[in-house]
């Protein structure tokens, strides 16, 4: 899986055989790879969540803003969750930093 650090401590990747090989997480000659819409997928590490209500809400948050295709929330009860999404090009790092922030949790640094 290749990995590109972007700004808010989130990771770009692209799965490994998919994409272009330019961190872009398009579909280029890949029958089985994430849908079009997508522009990017996300590793975010969030802390302060400890436990499923937290999910719950760091989801929710996501989840409600236009463009966020897919969440999916690895929780480490005391420590870093790892919260991967899948998004469209018109979600920006600010828009998740803040959707992280309005569910009461911060983005690691």
């Amino acid at each position: 899986m290749s990995e590109q650090r972007i700004e808010l401590g989130l990771a770009a990747t692209t799965p490994a055989g998919g994409g272009c090989g330019d961190g872009c997480g398009c579909a280029h000659g890949t029958a089985a790879s994430a849908p079009a819409s997508v522009a990017a997928t996300d590793e975010l590490r969030v802390e302060g969540m400890t436990c499923e209500h937290c999910v719950r809400a760091v989801t929710e948050e996501l989840s409600s803003l236009e463009g966020v295709d897919v969440v999916d929330v690895a929780l480490q009860a005391g420590g870093t969750s790892v919260v991967r999404i899948a998004r469209s090009a018109g979600v920006s790092d600010h828009d998740l930093a803040a959707a992280i922030d309005e569910a009461g949790y911060s983005l690691a640094r």
